[in-house]
C-alpha cells in the first residue's frame, strides 16, 4: 500500500501552522444540476442519515435526488447574491479576519501561519485544504468547525473526513480539533451584542426566540451533547441580556421526515404564539456562525409566514453573527488559545531535517 505525500518534497521547506475553518457546505449554484451531487454527499453521510444502508439508498435515489434538487434549487436562488452562496462567502470573510487578527503585529506569524476555509459538504473540501495545508508546510494543524454546539452530525462528521484523509496520508501532523464553543465568553458576548444592536434599532419584542438547527431525538438519547449545549447558550446570552425567564426560548428547526426530533419546533412555536399574546417576535439563531439557507429562507421568510398567518403582528429575524467584529474577535481568541504554544515555540527545524536527509547515504546501520 502506498500512503499519499509529496514526490518532491524538500526538507528545507519552513514549517508552518495551518489553521482550517469549516462550515457545512453550499452547492455551487442555484441549479438542479448543482444541488444534486451537493444533497447525494450530504444525505448519505452516515453521520447525518442513520437509516441502514440498503434502505436508505433506495428512499434516496428513487425518491428525494428526483425530486429535491428542483425544489432546493428555488430556494437557493431566492438567496444567491453577486458573490455568490452567502454561507461560503460569509465563511471566506470569516477565515480572512481570522488570519489578519493572527498576523496582525507579529511579522513572524506572517510566514509562519496558515488559514484557510473548507466545507464539509461541496467545495472547497476538507480533505483538499488539508492537503493544501500539508504541502504548504504546515505540520501543526487546528481544525476549527463553525458549529459553537456540538452534534455527531455536524462535528462528528467534519472529524470523519479529516480522519479519513490522514489515514491514508504518510506524515500525519500535530492535529488539533476544537470540537465546541457554546460557553466561550467571547462568543455569547458577540452573541447578545449582536442582539442589544438589533434593538437599539428596533426595540424589544413580546418574546425573543432562540432558534437551533435540530436533530433527531435519538441522538440526545444516545448521548450527543447537542441539546444540552444550545440550552447553555441561551442561558448565558440571557444572563447578558438580564432577560425573564418569560422573555425567551429555544426551540428548533429543519427537521426532516417522520421521527420526533428535538422540541419546541421553530415552526409550531411560532403558530402557538399570537394565541398566548405573543404579538411580536424576534428570532436569533445562535447555532448558525453564518447566515445561509436555513436563516435566510426558513427563518427569516417561511416561518415569519406562520407567524403572521396565526395572528402576529411584527416578525423580525436578527442575523446571524457573520462577519462581524466581535465575532471575529471571539474566534481568532478561540484559535489564539489553542495554538499558543505552537507559536511561542521554534518549530523550524527544516535546516536540520535537510542535512539529515542528505546524509542519509552515509549511514550504515549496526548489525
Amino acid at each position: 500500500m502506498r500512503f499519499s505525500g509529496q514526490t518532491d518534497f524538500d526538507h528545507r521547506r519552513q514549517d508552518k501552522i495551518g489553521i482550517l475553518v469549516t462550515n457545512l457546505g453550499t452547492p455551487a449554484a442555484p441549479t438542479a444540476s448543482a444541488l444534486r451531487p451537493y444533497l447525494k454527499q450530504f444525505l448519505w453521510d452516515r453521520r447525518v442519515v442513520e437509516i441502514p444502508r440498503p434502505v436508505w439508498w433506495f428512499i434516496l435515489n428513487a425518491i428525494i435526488l428526483n425530486v429535491r434538487p428542483a425544489k432546493s434549487a428555488k430556494l437557493y436562488e431566492s438567496i444567491w447574491t453577486e458573490r455568490g452562496s452567502p454561507l461560503l462567502f460569509h465563511t471566506e470573510d470569516q477565515a480572512e479576519g481570522i488570519r489578519r487578527q493572527l498576523v496582525q503585529g507579529d511579522p513572524a506569524a506572517v510566514q509562519r501561519v496558515i488559514v484557510s476555509h473548507a466545507m464539509r459538504y461541496g467545495q472547497p473540501s476538507i480533505e483538499s485544504q488539508l492537503t493544501q495545508l500539508q504541502e504548504a508546510g504546515a505540520n501543526r494543524i487546528l481544525v476549527l468547525p463553525l458549529y459553537p454546539q456540538y452534534s455527531g452530525a455536524t462535528g462528528g462528521s467534519t472529524f470523519d473526513a479529516m480522519a479519513k484523509l490522514f489515514t491514508d496520508t504518510r506524515w500525519v501532523p500535530d492535529i488539533r480539533f476544537i470540537s465546541s464553543y457554546h460557553d466561550d465568553a467571547g462568543y455569547i458576548d458577540a452573541c447578545a451584542e449582536r442582539i442589544r444592536e438589533h434593538w437599539a434599532t428596533h426595540t424589544r419584542a413580546d418574546k425573543l426566540i432562540f432558534s437551533y438547527h435540530g436533530v433527531p431525538r435519538r441522538y440526545l438519547d444516545a448521548g450527543d451533547p447537542y441539546y444540552c449545549q444550545c440550552h447553555k447558550t441561551t442561558r448565558l446570552i440571557a444572563e447578558k441580556l438580564e432577560l425573564g425567564e418569560n422573555d425567551y426560548m429555544s426551540t428548533f428547526q429543519s427537521r426532516f421526515g417522520r421521527a420526533e426530533w428535538l422540541q419546541p419546533y421553530t415552526d409550531e412555536t411560532l403558530k402557538s404564539l399570537p394565541a398566548q399574546g405573543a404579538k411580536s417576535v424576534q428570532v436569533f439563531c445562535p447555532g448558525f456562525a453564518a447566515d445561509c439557507l436555513e436563516t435566510l429562507e426558513e427563518i427569516a421568510e417561511e416561518n415569519k409566514e406562520y407567524f403572521i398567518e396565526a395572528g402576529g403582528e411584527t416578525y423580525q429575524y436578527i442575523s446571524a453573527l457573520n462577519s462581524r467584529p466581535a465575532h471575529i474577535d471571539a474566534l481568532t481568541n478561540i484559535v489564539r488559545r489553542n495554538i499558543a504554544d505552537w507559536l511561542q515555540g521554534d518549530i523550524d527545524d527544516s535546516e536540520k531535517r535537510y542535512q539529515l536527509a542528505h546524509t542519509r547515504g552515509q549511514y550504515q546501520p549496526k548489525i
